[in-house]
């Protein structure tokens, strides 16, 4: 049984936010004196960083070398867009979700786009589709890993290598904390707010030389607004590619994501950064294997992930209260957890289950999240302390 009783020992960064995510160990504004502020992106220095920044991506990620790597508006959700209307239409398409974000592309794809051979596949919170029953002689969308769900898939294996159709992967809690296999994606995004704690507004879009070809052979029925724009004259638009980015992007920003991949460089790397994802995840599964309160969302363990891990409340006391119930006691938790200053932004996502949600990404230490457990089960006794009070 837990106590009511303040924990002595707290986080010394207490954020704990799936995104904009947590800055990276060490970080100050002194480290972004270096950018090139009150000058063009079309100036050769900022050109230069731009395509510093792709150089570093395609290091750090271990992005092949034939795959082009572009940085474009709009966050992750700007990247998808992209895909999905200048790549889809010419095949059927299998839609795959299981949490919002997933979610809001089938929406996109069936109601805006308004495809007309579209399958959907759907599971709810905590758990993946039947992932056999796809089609990838059809062009495939779905995220590696759900953010607001805590559900990643494990691994391509599901995706043949002979494939006729693209798939279309939204990558951004993935991207840099857990291993994406390349060679079985076509399109990859991701967002620089996720995994590497960067600032907000711009996206990376991967190509796979397959994915080039799509867009070389086929033109939409659509018209394409001039942001979703990737080839002219029926020939890719190479300068996307290589730091000539569609609209003026925030070179503080730029300089920010640098500053966050020259980090991941100097400590190992892709190895280290998903070494330190699943350490920290493992930090709070732990907990939740001791626990008589807290649960995963996520129900099969080799589908857990461990960048938005995504908690549940299982105490019959509270959870026999009902759904409005429930949610008001984590919301409360919540609370009480920011007031302390232990724990900012760690309420499940507005369309999830009630519950917690906290990011374990490789830019958090390890340190803070053990300090942050026992917080855990400060606020879940001391709220249900006041429930009983309240009786």
């Amino acid at each position: 049984m837990t106590s009511t009783t303040k924990p002595g020992l707290r986080p010394a960064n207490p954020n704990f936010s799936s995104g904009p995510c947590a800055k990276r160990p060490g970080w100050s504004l002194e480290g972004l004196a270096d950018a090139p502020l009150g000058r063009s992106h079309r100036a050769k220095i900022g050109k230069d960083k731009l395509a510093l920044a792709i150089d570093l991506t395609r290091e750090v990620l271990q992005v092949p070398a034939d795959y082009r790597i572009g940085i474009v508006p709009a966050s992750d959700t700007g990247a998808v867009e992209m895909a999905l209307w200048s790549l889809l239409g010419e095949h059927g398409v299998d839609m795959v979700a299981w949490e919002s974000f997933g979610a809001g592309w089938v929406t996109d794809v069936v109601k805006q786009l308004k495809l007309a051979d579209v399958r959907t596949f759907e599971a709810p919170y905590g758990e993946l589709p039947d992932l056999s029953k796809i089609d990838f002689d059809r062009d495939v969308v779905f995220t590696w890993n759900g953010t607001t769900s805590g559900v990643r898939v494990a691994d391509a294996d599901f995706i043949p290598a002979d494939r006729k159709g693209l798939t279309i992967c939204d990558a951004t809690s993935a991207a840099f904390a857990q291993r994406l296999d390349f060679a079985k994606l076509d399109v990859v995004t991701y967002s620089w707010q996720k995994a590497l704690g960067g600032e907000g507004a711009h996206g990376v879009l991967i190509l796979s030389p397959r994915a080039v070809e799509r867009l070389l052979t086929y033109k939409p029925a659509w018209p394409l607004p001039k942001i979703f724009r990737l080839t002219s004259g029926g020939k890719l638009i190479e300068g996307i590619f290589k730091g000539e980015t569609i609209n003026t992007p925030s070179m503080l920003c730029v300089e920010d994501y640098i500053d966050a991949l020259n980090w991941a460089k100097s400590i190992g790397g892709l190895d280290t950064l998903i070494a330190r994802a699943d350490a920290n995840a493992a930090v709070v599964e732990k907990h939740v294997a001791q626990s008589d309160w807290l649960g995963n969302l996520a129900i099969d363990p080799a589908t857990r992930s461990n960048t938005s891990v995504c908690l549940s409340i299982v105490d019959p006391a509270v959870t026999s209260l009902g759904a409005e119930a429930l949610a008001a006691f984590a919301k409360a938790m919540v609370s009480a957890l920011d007031k302390e200053g232990v724990a900012y932004d760690i309420g499940a996502y507005r369309d999830a289950p009630p519950g917690l949600r906290i990011w374990c990404g490789a830019t958090v230490e390890t340190s803070d999240l053990e300090a942050l457990m026992p917080w855990l089960d400060w606020a879940f006794e001391t709220q249900k302390a006041a429930l009983k009070a309240a009786a």
